[in-house]
Parts: structure tokens; C-alpha cells; sequence
């Protein structure tokens, strides 16, 4: 018998055709605007830590007279971010499952945007000595701590209003945030970077960036405070079937969809570090180009994104979606070689093109992962489960990445064994898909058709 809920999308589907237009779920836009609007803010705030701990924070807050040791220390202090995400996952995943998503992503919003508005105004290590990088690594953890609470809450605030059958879509609202946040924090950086010295970007034209972010975060505070809860978590609490320990049970009753989830990130992550960060190092350094041709590189690839990752989830609601994960995971392994080849001849055309085709691929593997991610659990453990994968993936993953990266470079002198880095990492990944399962939308739609009943 079909249930009461499932008919309309059907009815929705044949007037579409009369009218050429489709009936959304109710609320689902809204949802889907304010999970993109708020990751968006945050990864902001989280970006423009990314390009300034490669080119900025090496000199302000770790001088000295070995360069690459102060760029070690620098991403020393970039993953101490990721590293912090766990933390994060676990304390705001138990709290989305037992309390809802809504207050969660209010209070991680927060919780990233003051830390990141108060390492802009934070004195260097000329001013403060030790201090200062002691601080800086404070309010990284802080930064850290509220990114591995907001992913998991933000998939879910627009899937879970969204048509279940259409979770890649929905789900990819949270997975343009990086990229749109990326995009602002870099066209910011590049404004900077274009229209002042050297010597007064480094003085204080890089705060600007930082502290601007307090504007972007009051508008979203506003827009998530505005919110209602999810129909699926309304549910949950309608049922009385909100998990005890939702920490305990992932880790008990679903290992193999944790370790599944978590490897399917790890490809994506290193990839997108390559991209935003340590590129940034090559291009200056190894290839003699300004600060401003690679931050438009990195600008124009991650414009393109914000196009190809909903393109991107769409396409695995229509196709198998380990499939089409899985492709651009092994397409990554065969392009990086490619892409050092591309840039040997210090052409600023061919490192924008490089960079937008990295980040293409990137997109065909972020798109669908939010949707892969929180479809290995079942719904009563989605935020821990998602928030738990996401962050302990970025350990493994985008944490070490660019500590990986500079040292490769800095032994060898040459790119090869990082592109063998990035192979191993798609390895990885597919062996995450492998693990996973195909969606699952029985355990919701009961849930939901009981709650309507």
C-alpha cells in the first residue's frame, strides 16, 4: 500500500508536466538555503585560516630563519583544526541526535565565528613572542571544535525537509558551503593582496578578512535562528525513539557504515588540500608566481564548484551513487600526475586551468557525499554517525595533508611522491565505497507516515 506522504511527489510529478513547474516539500527550500547560507559563513571563517597558514601566519607567527620549518609549523597549527573536528563530532553529533539540529547549529555558528573574528585581532609573535602562536593554536581548536558539530546538522537541516529519494540534491546544500566560503574568503584575500603591499598585507591586510567575518556570521545567526526543526527529527521525538547514547551505538552496532563513511572522505579531503593550499606554496615558490595569480586560480576553480557539486548530486540520484563516486575517485589518481606536468611551464592560463579541473573532480566525489555519508546510518544515529565519520576522515584526511605535502616537497624537491600520496588516497576511498550500501529510505518513510497518520 502506498503511503499517504509518498503519493504526493507523484501528483507533484504529473502536474509539473501541465504546469512546468514541480511542487517542493514543504520547507524545503528554506532549509536548503539556510543550511548553504550557514556552512557558506563558516567555512568562510575557516577558509581564510586555510590561505593565510600558507602564506600569512609563517611569517607573523612563526619567524625564523628555516622557512619551510615556519610553513611546518603554520600547517602544524592548520591541523590542529581537523584534529579538533572529532571533538566536535562528539559533542554536538550526541547533541543533534537527543536534542534536534536546530539549537546545535545556532550555537556552532557562534562558536567559529568569535574565534575567527579574534584571531584577526590577535598580536603577532613580534609583539608577544610565544604567545602568540600558543593562541593562535587555541582559537584553531575552537574553530575546529564547532566545524565538527555544524556538517553533520547542516546535511541533515535541508535532506531531512528534502524528498528522501532525492538526497544527493538536497544533501549538496551543505557541501557548497566549503567552496562559496572558500570563493569569498579567497576573492577577499586577493582584493587585499592586489591592492596593497607586501608589506602592509602582511601588517594588518590580512585581518581585514578575519574581522569581516562577524557581519556574515550575525546574517546567518539570524537565518538559523528563524528555523524550525526537521520533519524527520519531529518524528524521532514523536516516536520516542531518540538514541540513549548515540556515540556508544555507532561505534557498537554500526562499525562497518562508520569506517565506510569515513574512508569515502578521505580522497576528497587530501584532494581539496592540494587544491587550496599547498598549491599556493608550489606556485610562489617553485614556480616564481604572485600571490594573487594563484588565489584567482583557486577563486575561478571554486566558482565553477559552486555549479558541479548540486550537478554532481543530482546526477547520483539518477545514477548508482558509489558509481559515480567511485569514477571521479580514480580520476583524481590519473589527473595529478597530469596536472604538475600542466604547470611546469609557469603559464598562469594553465595553473587556472589545472587548478579548475583538480577541483571539478573534487566536486564529483564532495557532491554525493553528504548524501553517502548519511545514508550508511540509520536515522536515529544519523548526526553522530555523519558528524563522527566527517571528522574522524578529516584526521586521516585533510589534517595532515599539507604537513604531507611540504615535506614530500622538501625532501625530494619534486612533486612525484605527492602524487603517489594522492593515489594511495583514492585507494582509500574506493575501498570506503566498496564497504557502504546503496540508500535507504524504508526506516524514514515509516517514521514520517506514522507522524501523519
Amino acid at each position: 500500500m502506498t503511503a499517504p506522504h509518498q503519493a504526493a511527489p507523484a501528483a507533484g510529478k504529473k502536474a509539473g508536466k501541465r504546469t512546468g513547474k514541480r511542487n517542493l516539500p514543504p520547507g524545503a527550500l528554506k532549509a536548503y538555503i539556510a543550511s548553504l547560507t550557514g556552512t557558506s559563513l563558516e567555512y568562510y571563517d575557516f577558509a581564510i585560516y586555510s590561505v593565510a597558514s600558507a602564506l600569512v601566519f609563517p611569517k607573523v607567527f612563526f619567524p625564523g630563519n628555516n622557512e619551510f620549518v615556519g610553513l611546518l609549523l603554520s600547517f602544524s597549527a592548520f591541523a590542529v583544526g581537523y584534529l579538533a573536528r572529532p571533538i566536535g563530532g562528539v559533542i554536538f553529533g550526541r547533541l543533534g541526535d537527543k536534542i534536534g539540529r536546530k539549537y546545535v547549529l545556532v550555537f556552532t555558528l557562534m562558536l567559529i565565528g568569535i574565534a575567527t573574528v579574534l584571531i584577526g585581532l590577535l598580536p603577532g609573535f613580534a609583539t608577544i613572542g610565544v604567545a602568540a602562536p600558543i593562541i593562535l593554536v587555541l582559537l584553531r581548536l575552537a574553530q575546529g571544535i564547532g566545524v565538527g558539530g555544524e556538517w553533520g546538522g547542516a546535511v541533515l537541516l535541508s535532506s531531512e525537509f528534502g524528498d528522501a529519494n532525492k538526497r544527493g540534491f538536497w544533501s549538496s546544500a551543505a557541501q557548497i558551503g566549503p567552496p562559496a566560503g572558500n570563493l569569498m574568503a579567497n576573492g577577499v584575500l586577493a582584493i587585499l593582496a592586489a591592492t596593497l603591499s607586501d608589506e602592509a598585507f602582511l601588517s594588518w591586510g590580512w585581518r581585514v578578512a578575519f574581522l569581516a567575518s562577524a557581519l556574515l556570521v550575525v546574517f546567518g545567526l539570524v537565518i538559523r535562528l528563524k528555523l524550525e526543526e526537521t520533519p524527520v527529527f519531529k518524528a524521532i521525538q514523536a516516536h520516542g525513539e531518540q538514541p540513549k547514547a548515540p556515540i556508544k551505538d555507532v561505534f557498537t552496532k554500526e562499525p562497518r557504515a562508520l569506517v565506510a563513511a569515513a574512508l569515502s572522505r578521505v580522497c576528497p579531503d587530501v584532494l581539496y588540500a592540494l587544491f587550496t593550499v599547498f598549491v599556493a606554496v608550489y606556485a610562489t615558490k617553485e614556480l616564481g608566481m604572485t600571490t594573487g595569480n594563484v588565489l584567482s586560480a583557486i577563486l575561478i576553480g571554486s566558482a565553477f564548484q559552486l555549479g558541479l557539486i548540486p550537478f554532481a548530486g543530482a546526477l547520483t540520484d539518477r545514477f548508482n551513487r558509489r558509481l559515480v563516486y567511485g569514477i571521479a575517485a580514480v580520476g583524481t589518481a590519473l589527473y595529478i600526475p597530469l596536472f604538475f606536468f600542466m604547470i611546469q611551464g609557469k603559464s598562469v592560463a594553465m595553473l587556472t586551468l589545472g587548478v579548475v579541473i583538480g577541483l571539478a573532480f573534487h566536486a564529483f566525489m564532495y557532491g554525493p557525499q553528504a548524501a553517502y555519508i548519511t545514508e550508511q546510518f540509520p536515522v536515529r544515529l544519523r548526526y553522530a554517525g555523519s558528524s563522527l565519520a566527517y571528522t574522524l576522515a578529516g584526521v586521516i584526511g585533510g589534517a595532515v595533508a599539507p604537513l604531507v605535502f611540504t615535506a614530500l616537497y622538501a625532501a625530494t624537491g619534486n612533486w612525484y611522491l605527492i602524487a603517489g600520496y594522492l593515489a594511495v588516497a583514492s585507494i582509500v576511498t574506493v575501498v570506503g565505497l566498496a564497504l557502504g550500501r546503496n540508500p535507504q529510505t524504508k526506516e524514514e518513510e515509516r517514521l514520517l507516515q506514522d507522524a501523519h497518520a
